[in-house]
């Protein structure tokens, strides 16, 4: 919302009111995103104001523009949407905002004495004329040179304010101010297209509408350059791409910037000229890579291939000696290809081991830790993500950690994530095993490899019938089809599994089979539907209703329910609305907070949608404090502090205090897709099987969503859409290039 032109009638449209006064103190200041909260002198009051505000000052005179909010803990606030700041422009404020050591050193002696001299010209002195201070007693050159570049900086951020406020918010001001400095201005007006190139989180439409309106042209060079990096980034982002053949960057490119092809392809030289783009050839095909996406894959192949020549031999007859006391332990025997998995593991420094649901992986794995522990192997065990790594902590007894904690992931002084594990600080561990390898993207697999020493042996497990990784890459398919290293496809189904009808329609699912829709005894349901809206009334009244009543604590705490899409009337995005209201309905005394068109109450349920390694949380039963929740984790709205800005998240046994800053890593977890439900698994599972992209009727999302449950599946809808996912064995085609470097076709 653009704030200029503010009239009354705004206030009674949107809500918003309009405060004018100057900054009597600074109560509270994050220098990170710069949400401050101060006292602010009106004509006739103080009061306090809070919300992001960078780099504020005492003494500074504000207009602000945002809603009164009650705290229970501070009492009555304003709370700032937007705020323009005005420099003092009459002596006795001059003076104020002097002595207010808002300036680096300049005190309340000092300004008297610049005041004094300089008048109403002491602003300038200070800023273009420095050693002009030096002629006051008391002043050296070094501390009027110090001032006045503070003074500058002071100038900078509100030079940035007013300019990037019609385009960006003031948290991304600020992280433009932290690159750029005092020349973010001028650096944006010289070239806008290094906003999305070197700012993290602008994109290449908001620098686009900005060069827009300072005037410059569609066939400008940096233009069509950043735009076909553009192409390439959206295209790792939305359909998983490490790279593009020439002419369909280039078609892309033209269709998105409205230039020519020549122009296209004549930026595409330059950017390979650059160094910012790299090339492989395909057969006659030149992929176009951005050029870290490049030495990221390339490093992939070199390292497995590494890995894989120098681990050390077992010898036969130890393996065959290690299985058979393996299998008295456990009381078992194991199948011929769980005991291949097993010889392979000892064999070969990187062995891949998939199937579906029941073929024994998990048994596989446990013999392997048992092995190598009594060779006396240091073992790590890691997952994408936390409830992966949870999941197989439980079933190995034995902790495994996120691929991101394994590898020690901080962020840098820019926010953006590093790992503190790399070729420069290995793993100590000789033997790593990794599950859910199907989640892996090139850039992961990479900052993976780079942390494994020559000699250790890699276990990559995972079901490669599944969706592939939300992030750029196909890994684990590229892997396996190469046919470069050891690869064991378990497909028994044990006695145990065989008497789960989830486990048996699985497999048939995967085999393109029709599922066994009629059993109505066992753990998988079929609830016929013909309308998307009965379908989405269904869901509800299983969620609400049905299934509480007759499965009591399992369908209130364990069910999940899971979409093949985010739209529609059966889609996460509607069925969240619905759920909320049935669930979690509005009521007096319930605290709720608006962001970005989502409400949050208290009680809801929520998912966080990235990886933080840093936001702190407390153990519910014993006050144990620690770090990190992950993407996938679920958890459940406890209290939401408009006020404060805060909003705290009980997951699981962990509590959590979200920053407002931080919301937009929440969303609601009534329902999510399929592909966020990766890695994850739920007691009850029910799916809608209504219309939607035919893209995403496919076989491996059906699929992947069926193996989400452990102990029911319910599907409602429509045995039409049941069959055509089934019959739909189309995959998504991803263009990588690990297996034509793994040498495979």
């Amino acid at each position: 919302m653009a704030f200029e032109g503010f009239e009354e009638r705004d206030k009674d449209r949107f809500g918003i009111e309009k405060l004018e006064g100057s900054v009597e103190q600074i109560v509270f200041c994050n220098e990170d995103n710069g949400y401050t909260v101060c006292d602010m002198a009106l004509e006739d009051d103080i009061v306090t104001v809070c919300g992001i505000m960078p780099m504020l000052c005492e003494g500074d005179r504000l207009c602000v523009y945002g809603k009164w909010v009650h705290s229970a803990k501070y009492g009555r606030q304003f709370s700032v949407e937007q705020y323009e700041r005005v420099m003092p422009a009459d002596i006795a404020s001059m003076l104020r905002y002097l002595s207010s050591r808002a300036i680096k050193g300049i005190g309340p002696k000092t300004a008297s004495k610049i005041i004094e001299e300089f008048g109403e010209d002491s602003f300038d002195v200070i800023e273009n004329h420095p050693e002009w201070l030096a002629n006051i007693k008391g002043i050296s050159t070094k501390v009027a040179l110090a001032a006045s570049e503070s003074f500058k900086e002071q100038a900078g951020i509100r030079s940035a304010m007013m300019f990037f406020r019609e385009y960006f918010g003031a948290s991304t001001t600020v992280r433009i101010y932290k690159k750029w400095g005092s020349s973010s201005v001028d650096i944006a007006k010289k070239n806008p297209y290094r906003l999305c190139n070197e700012i993290e989180g602008i994109g290449f439409e908001r620098a686009d509408a900005l060069a827009n309106s300072l005037g410059l042209q569609n066939d400008n060079f940096d233009r069509i350059m950043s735009g076909l990096s553009y192409v390439l980034i959206k295209s790792a982002s939305y359909n998983g791409h490490v790279c593009l053949p020439r002419e369909k960057l280039c078609e892309a490119g033209v269709e998105l910037l409205e230039v020519s092809a020549e122009e296209a392809d004549r930026a595409i030289s330059e950017l390979i000229r650059m160094g910012r783009f790299k090339y492989v050839l395909q057969g006659e095909a030149q992929m176009i890579y951005l050029a870290e996406a490049y030495d990221e894959e390339k490093y992939v192949a070199e390292k497995l291939t590494l890995l894989d020549k120098m681990c050390a031999t077992v010898d036969v007859s130890d393996i065959d000696r290690f299985i058979e006391r393996e299998e008295a332990k456990a009381g078992i025997e194991y199948a011929s290809l769980q005991k291949k998995a097993i010889s392979d593991a000892l064999r070969y420094g990187v062995m891949v081991l998939t199937g579906g649901p029941g073929t024994g992986k998990t048994t596989v794995v446990r013999a392997l830790i048992h092995i190598f522990d009594s060779m006396g192997y240091e073992i790590a065990l890691a997952a994408p993500t936390g409830r992966a790594a949870k999941r197989m902590s439980e079933a190995t007894a034995m902790e495994a950690k996120t691929i991101h904690r394994l590898l020690e992931m901080s962020y840098d002084l820019e926010g953006r994530s590093v790992f503190n594990r790399n070729e420069f600080d290995l793993l100590d561990e000789q033997i790593i095993i990794v599950d859910e390898a199907s989640m892996i993207d090139s850039a992961l697999m990479c900052a993976l490899l780079k942390a494994i020493k020559p000699g250790a042996r890699l276990i990559i497990i995972g079901d490669s019938d599944q969706l592939p990784s939300v992030g750029a890459g196909n890994v684990l398919r590229d892997i396996i089809e190469s046919g470069r290293f050891a690869t064991v496809r378990l497909c028994e189904i044990f006695r145990q599994a065989q008497e789960s009808l989830i486990v048996t329609n699985a497999h048939a699912i995967n085999r393109g089979e029709m599922p066994n829709l009629a059993v109505k005894d066992k753990d998988f349901f079929f609830l016929r539907r013909d309308r998307d809206r009965d379908i989405a009334a269904t869901v509800v009244d299983l969620c609400k209703n049905r299934l509480p009543r007759a499965y009591g604590n399992m369908a209130r705490n364990g069910l999940q329910v899971i979409c093949a899409s985010r739209k529609g009337e059966a889609g996460t995005e509607n069925l969240n609305v619905l759920l909320q209201q049935a669930l979690n309905p509005r009521e007096r005394g319930k605290s709720e907070h608006s962001f970005r068109e989502r409400i949050f109450r208290e009680g809801d349920r929520v998912m966080q949608t990235r990886n933080n390694y840093d936001i702190a949380w407390t153990r519910e039963y014993d006050g144990k404090e620690g770090n990190g929740i992950f993407n996938g984790d679920i958890g459940i709205i406890e209290s939401i502090e408009v006020a404060e800005r805060e909003m705290t998240v009980l997951f699981d046994d962990r509590r959590v205090v979200y920053d407002f800053s931080l919301l937009e890593d929440l969303e609601h977890a009534y329902a999510i897709t399929v592909h966020k439900s990766q890695g994850s698994e739920y007691p009850m599972v029910v799916m809608p099987m209504c219309t939607a992209s035919q893209m995403l009727h496919t076989r491996n999302l059906f699929y992947t969503a069926v193996t989400r449950a452990q102990n029911m599946v319910i599907l409602v809808g429509r045995e039409d859409i049941i069959k055509e996912m089934v019959e739909n064995n189309r995959r998504s085609m991803r263009y990588t290039g690990l297996c034509h470097r793994l040498g495979g076709e």
